[in-house]
């Protein structure tokens, strides 16, 4: 994607984060306290359906927010992290709760926060149910956002998780950057510019609200993917086109990904990034995928205006998931 240069080049875990470390970490607090069901979401059976409740938050977007003092879109993006994860799920997001976490109570800073909460709201379709707000100088600088959303799905329309041998891979497009990598992606842009400078590939905007695009929601695609046959989804998120992978250990070929977006290509060239590198943690332009029979997939994207089928999946040749994508193996 891009050109080689003599500057080392940026890594995600150079800059602070490790993806083998964090997900280690999960998988050791997952069984400390006990059974956890489904990857997206956690799940308890009410009788003829499940209750499902997903957590997260924005990450260091946040920074970027906090650069420009300007908070008006993470509320779309905490709301985004966690309906998206709910709907790879097969799970319907029903209502939203947040928690801000802040050094010193600010009313302007909160308003911001919760207008982009009322958008993200609305945009996914839930019910907006209130909140905590924590005022902690000794434990926050700053502040943080995160939340947690519940949602309901009968026992026979959840996804089952596992692709298949043979199965299409449908692809829906991302709005930008999302809300994961931004730590590699600040340590990127920032070498040289500031993020109220111009953005070089549109310069009615700045490198900051390039950054700040809102994650997309996805809420919309779940009617279709439970009218057909779909056996896994995945929101393409911290870890990039490995998420692939939580799908089942199968090869994923992907022969037709979306462009990735504009400032895919500014963060790598500011940053000296490998392709492998980009691939391992941004969405690079496609931020959510479904596996299913082909014939499915063709309906699933005659319904569905900016679906496409992106890639189909194989038999792994070894024991672990891998992907391809734009001649790399993954």
């Amino acid at each position: 994607m891009t050109e080689e240069t003599d500057e080392e080049g940026l890594t995600y875990a150079e800059t602070g984060v490790d993806i083998e470390e964090s997900e280690a970490a999960t998988a050791a607090l997952i069984g400390a306290v006990g059974e956890f069901e489904g990857d997206y979401a956690g799940l308890v059976d009410i009788g003829d359906r499940y209750l499902a409740l997903a957590a997260d938050g924005v990450g260091t977007k946040l920074l970027v927010a906090e650069a420009i003092d300007d908070y008006s879109t993470i509320g779309i993006d905490c709301m985004a992290m966690n309906v998206n994860d709910l709907v790879a799920q097969g799970v319907e997001p029903v209502a939203f709760v947040d928690y801000l976490a802040v050094e010193e109570p600010d009313d302007d800073t909160a308003e911001e926060i919760g207008e982009g909460l009322r958008e993200g709201a609305q945009r996914a379709s839930v019910a907006l149910i209130g909140g905590e707000t924590a005022v902690m100088p000794d434990v926050i600088k700053g502040l943080d956002i995160a939340g947690t959303c519940a949602g309901l799905a009968p026992k026979d329309a959840l996804f089952p998780g596992e692709a298949e041998p043979g199965d299409a891979i449908v692809g829906w497009p991302s709005s930008g950057i999302h809300s994961n990598g931004l730590t590699l992606a600040r340590e990127a842009v920032t070498r040289d510019h500031e993020y109220t400078d111009p953005f070089p590939h549109d310069s009615d905007r700045t490198i900051a609200e390039e950054l700040l695009e809102p994650t997309r929601i996805y809420t919309d695609v779940l009617a279709s993917l439970r009218a057909h046959e779909t056996h896994a989804a995945a929101h393409v998120t911290g870890g990039g086109w490995t998420n692939l992978t939580r799908m089942g250990d199968y090869h994923y070929d992907i022969a037709d990904p979306f462009d990735a977006q504009s400032v895919f290509e500014f963060v790598q060239q500011e940053g000296s990034v490998s392709d492998e590198e980009m691939h391992r943690t941004f969405n690079m332009g496609t931020g959510f995928v479904a596996t299913m029979p082909e014939a499915d997939a063709e309906s699933v994207v005659e319904t569905e205006d900016d679906a496409r089928i992106i890639g189909e999946v194989n038999e792994a040749e070894n024991e672990d998931g891998t992907v391809s994508i734009r001649g790399l193996e993954l």
